[in-house]
This record gives structure tokens, C-alpha cells and sequence, in this order.
């Protein structure tokens, strides 16, 4: 399989405080642990920049004019509780933007068989128009609307297993029949949203809540029988991964017990359905993951199993 890797040193200059769990180690960890042999096959490109253009695909013009008129010229300010720009901020994630529709354009030709955007700040919690849990700019709700916007696709799905509801995504596509949102995260955890009534105007949105201390065999459960025959019966032209990986055991902020052997089965189902539904067409978006040494080995299985198809 031909896999893309795209990220950009960029992404790495969103700065926030001391000991705010979404920090610039986490793609430098990503980066080292992806230089291993096992990756060499690995086709590895810098991360263009995008611009507002992309970001207006998501969210409304004064929502991302008063995301730029509010960088600081120097330190970090907040915007919300747990969300900081920093100078930055704004390159940061257009970098991550343009990731996304250059993975976009590279799958949906078929010059790769799947890709990989190593990018922040993530983006699976930013609402229409509000900023918050770490994020800036839908980086997965862009992605789907460039795909069927420049390809003229008719149906994305988009698959979140980051331990968090993807409150930020469901918004966004509450109402739109054409993306189907699943969502598989642990509740009562923040952002508070993701019930298994949540399901869209077009029953298009579909949770699955775990429970603290669930592991793997709930985990590959919740896949296999609630949220993957969901996404097949809906023949996607285009499968996008919101890929959290903060359900590992050793992450802080969460209490489900998955290990990266998890991520690789689940990677491995999904490239699965992808073959039989979409002609393998499979873009996956870092989220979370904030225990560097669980991010780094997840991402590692992850990146493995896009790259043996």
C-alpha cells in the first residue's frame, strides 16, 4: 500500500502553557517514532499551507475572523477554557488545514492509497462557531466538505474513536445527510455530549459510549456490531479517522484500557470496509493522545497497518 505522511514543523509552533496536555512533543514523538526502518516505505511530503478559504468550508467568516483578530503578538491568550492562541497559532493550523485537503486530493486521485495527517492543533471538538477542548478549526469537517465539494463525492463518513466525543464534528453535521458521524468515546467524560440519543435530523450521528475501565473487547465489540455495519450500510465514498488515541491505558485524561494493538485491529477493520465499499480510500487525522510514550507506540501500530493495506 502506498501511504501518505503528512505534517509540517509548523504544526509545532501553536504554543500553549506549562503543562497543558496538547503541547508540541506530541508530533515530535509522532516524528521519532515514525523514523524507525519499519516506516521507510513510508512517502513522506511537508504539509502545504491552506488558508481561511478552507476553514469557511466549516465554520461561518466572522467565526474565523475573530479566531485571527484574536492572535497575540507575543505569550499565549486564552479563548476559552482549556483552548490558548499563541503567535503561532494561525500557521499552525493552516498547515493543518492544507494537510487535510492535500491528503484529500492525493487519495481521492488515487496517487495514494491512504494518508496520514500528523497535525495541531486537532480539531474534532470545535463547534460551528465556537472554539474549544484544544481546538481551533474542524480539521475532519473540512476534509469531508472539500472531498464532495472538489471531488464531487456524494457520502463521507467519519469514523472518531477518540476518547472524547467529537461534540465539535456532530455539530457541524447534525443536519447533513450526506456525512454520517460515528462516534465510539468514553461518558460521562468531558465534553459531556455523545449520548446514544444524539442521532442527527437524518439519524446520520451514532454514539457509542464507553464506560471507565472499558478495554478491548468492548472496544472491537462497539466496531464491529454498532458503528461499522452503520458506516457500510451507508456506502461511503470516502471514509475520514478522527484518530484520538488517548483510549490508550497509559493516557491522563481518560480511564479506558486500550492498547496500540487495538488501534492496529481497528485500522485493519476499517481499511477493510473501506476496500469493499469505497475503493480503499481511507484519510486519517491525529486528534488526541496525550501520554507521549502510549501516542507515540498507537500511532506507530496505526501507521504499520495503513501501510500493509
Amino acid at each position: 500500500m502506498n501511504t501518505l505522511y503528512l505534517s509540517h514543523p509548523d504544526c509545532l509552533d501553536h504554543q500553549t502553557q506549562l503543562g497543558h496536555p496538547e503541547r508540541a512533543d506530541r508530533l515530535v514523538v509522532v516524528e521519532r517514532a515514525l523514523e524507525q526502518e519499519v516506516f521507510s516505505g513510508l512517502l513522506r511530503e511537508a504539509a502545504p499551507r491552506g488558508d481561511e478559504t478552507l476553514a469557511l468550508l466549516a465554520h461561518p467568516e466572522d467565526y474565523v475572523r475573530d479566531i485571527y483578530e484574536a492572535l497575540p503578538r507575543e505569550d499565549i491568550v486564552s479563548i476559552a477554557d482549556d483552548t490558548v492562541l499563541s503567535p503561532g497559532s494561525w500557521n499552525a493550523a493552516m498547515r493543518a488545514l492544507g494537510a487535510c485537503r492535500y491528503a484529500v486530493d492525493e487519495v481521492m486521485t488515487r496517487k495514494v492509497d491512504n494518508a496520514f495527517c500528523a497535525i495541531r492543533p486537532p480539531g474534532h471538538h470545535a463547534e460551528r462557531d465556537k472554539p474549544m477542548g484544544f481546538c481551533l478549526f474542524n480539521n475532519a469537517a473540512v476534509a469531508a466538505r472539500y472531498a464532495m465539494k472538489e471531488h464531487g463525492i456524494e457520502r463521507v463518513a467519519i469514523l472518531d474513536w477518540d476518547v472524547h466525543h467529537g461534540n465539535g464534528t456532530q455539530d457541524i453535521f447534525w443536519a447533513d445527510k450526506n456525512v454520517l458521524y460515528a462516534s465510539i468515546h468514553e461518558m460521562p467524560l468531558f465534553p459531556g455530549t455523545g449520548a446514544e440519543n444524539e442521532r442527527g435530523e437524518y439519524e446520520n450521528i451514532v454514539n457509542v459510549p464507553l464506560h471507565a475501565g472499558d478495554g478491548s473487547p468492548v472496544f472491537r465489540e462497539a466496531l464491529d456490531i454498532a458503528v461499522l455495519p452503520r458506516i457500510d450500510s451507508f456506502a461511503p465514498d470516502l471514509i475520514i479517522i478522527s484518530a484520538g488515541f488517548d483510549a490508550h491505558w497509559r493516557d491522563p485524561l481518560a480511564n479506558i484500557n486500550l492498547t496500540e494493538a487495538d488501534f492496529a485491529i481497528a485500522t485493519r477493520m476499517v481499511l477493510d470496509l473501506a476496500d469493499r465499499r469505497c475503493g480503499g480510500r481511507v484519510v486519517s487525522i491525529l486528534e488526541g493522545g496525550y501520554d507521549l510514550v502510549g501516542l507515540s507506540r498507537s500511532v506507530a501500530a496505526h501507521v504499520t497497518t495503513l501501510m500493509r493495506g
